[in-house]
C-alpha cells in the first residue's frame, strides 16, 4: 500500500510540474504532449487509435477524445485507413510537428530541474530509473 501511494505521490508531482510548464508555455497537457509524441512514432503513416491507446495507456474512446482538440486546433488530422474504413488514423500536421519539437523542449527542461532538485546523485537517479522499469515489467 505505501508503495502504491509514493509511487501516486511521486507521479503526481512530476505530471504536475509537467504540465504547469506546457501548460503555460505551449498550452497542451503533458497527457497531450505523449499523444503527439506517439503519433510521430508511429512514423509517416501516422498511428491508429489501438496503436495510440496501447502507447499512452488509455482507451481508443479515450484517445479520440483527446485528439478532437488538437484536430481543432490543427495539430492533428484523423483520416480514414486506405484499405479499412472501420480504422482512423491520426497524423500530426506540420504545425502539430513544430509544437511536439518545442514542447519536447519544455519536457525535457522541466525533468532536468526536477532531477537537479532532487538530492540523488547521477549513480542513484539511474539505479531509481533502473528499478522503475522492474516495477513497470511487472
Amino acid at each position: 500500500m505505501e508503495l502504491a501511494s509514493t509511487f501516486a505521490d511521486a507521479w503526481g508531482a512530476i505530471e504536475r510540474a509537467l504540465n504547469g510548464g506546457l501548460g503555460s508555455i505551449k498550452g497542451i497537457t503533458y497527457s497531450e504532449y505523449r499523444l503527439l509524441a506517439a503519433i510521430a512514432a508511429g512514423g509517416d503513416g501516422g498511428a491508429s487509435r489501438a496503436q495510440l491507446a496501447r502507447e499512452v495507456g488509455l482507451t481508443p474512446s479515450a484517445v479520440t477524445r483527446a485528439l478532437a482538440p488538437l484536430a481543432k486546433l490543427g495539430m492533428v488530422t484523423t483520416d480514414k485507413h486506405p484499405r479499412d474504413a472501420r480504422l482512423a488514423i491520426a497524423a500530426l500536421t506540420a504545425d502539430g510537428f513544430e509544437l511536439l519539437d518545442d514542447a519536447t523542449g519544455v519536457v525535457h527542461d522541466t525533468m532536468s530541474q526536477i532531477e537537479d532538485s532532487t538530492r540523488l546523485d547521477a549513480s542513484q537517479r539511474r539505479e531509481a530509473l533502473r528499478l522503475l522499469r522492474e516495477f513497470a515489467r511487472a
